[in-house]
């Protein structure tokens, strides 16, 4: 059971090391500029492999349990589903059902591990194994595997590295669990902490931050929602970002300092950032000198954060 490209590698992996009788993953959805319906990136690995897919609107209605405990599964491996699943489904398989969440729990439970790990300013983070219960990652754990993060590396970036190490860790798990030998290791409930799911107004620069603050958060929501601010009344997007200097207040958060290093300089509340490359609205990505120079930029015009919808 999985849904976007995160999910791939391990389809791809527990494929290889177990007899998959059938992938469960979310309906084709409209997709790309035409809108058009287009099969998730896990069923698109699956019609290659030659697997059977199922495409449940609801995977907790009735029906889809029907079709479930017909196939008489010992085991469901989950990996970024995108929908809870409820006690009566996770009783259908023989064994029970494994997880595979991008964090070392029970730190970062919940939707957006692996861009809370870089909003922290976290220097490693992991992917574990667990048994899934009727809570949010609060099962027992299997198995974890610490990952260092990259300095400059963004949540897409992480997020493949984490997808290629969890496949492994995750198939091995199944294969524990058919053997009755996967470890349980209880969470403590109040321990760690929940990462919600994100949404466009979490993408909102805020200048008035430090400039070790914005970078983390630039790394954090690239590619989605995206690191978003305003410029002459247009919106743009910080694609990549890195801490210029952390002491000090060189101007007002968001204005131009000047162009330094193939970048443009920016003052925040404590520090500048500098932005290496930036996506202004309906454009390509560009370095962000040479955007500059189209815009003719000049120094002491602002950058400046907006409140945006949800």
């Amino acid at each position: 059971m999985g849904t976007p490209d995160f999910a791939v590698p391990s389809l791809r992996e527990v494929a290889r090391r177990t007899d998959v009788i059938a992938v469960v993953t979310q309906p084709d959805r409209p997709r790309g500029r035409g809108l058009s319906l287009t099969p998730s990136p896990v069923a698109l690995a699956a019609e290659e492999l030659k697997l059977n897919v199922i495409k449940p609107e609801n995977p907790n209605e009735a029906a889809t349990a029907s079709v479930l405990v017909a196939l008489a599964p010992d085991l469901f491996a989950v990996v970024a589903f995108g929908a809870i699943l409820k006690p009566a489904l996770l009783a259908v398989p023989r064994l029970g059902a494994i997880n595979l969440h991008g964090s070392l729990l029970p730190e970062y439970r919940g939707a957006s591990p692996v861009q809370r790990a870089l909003w922290d300013g976290r220097t490693t983070t992991g992917v574990s194994t667990l048994w899934m219960d009727e809570g949010i990652d609060t099962g027992d754990v299997i198995a974890s595997a610490e990952e260092a993060i990259h300095p400059d590396e963004d949540a897409g970036a992480l997020a493949t590295r984490l997808a290629e190490r969890g496949a492994p860790l995750l198939a091995e798990s199944l294969v524990r669990a058919f053997e009755g030998r996967a470890a349980r290791t209880p969470q403590e409930r109040s321990a760690g902490s929940y990462a919600r799911k994100l949404s466009k107004r979490d993408g909102e620069v805020s200048w008035e931050a430090s400039a070790r603050t914005v970078f983390n958060h630039q790394r954090a929501v690239t590619p989605w929602p995206g690191a978003g601010t305003s410029f002459r009344g247009e919106r743009v997007k910080l694609e990549r970002t890195r801490v210029a200097s952390e002491a000090g207040r060189a101007g007002e958060p968001g204005a131009v300092l000047g162009l330094e290093r193939g970048a443009v300089n920016v003052a925040c509340g404590a520090g500048t950032l500098d932005i290496v490359e930036i996506r202004p609205a309906g454009r390509a990505r560009l370095k962000a000198a040479d955007w500059a120079h189209g815009a003719r930029l000049k120094v002491g015009e602002r950058f400046v954060s907006e409140k945006v919808p949800a």
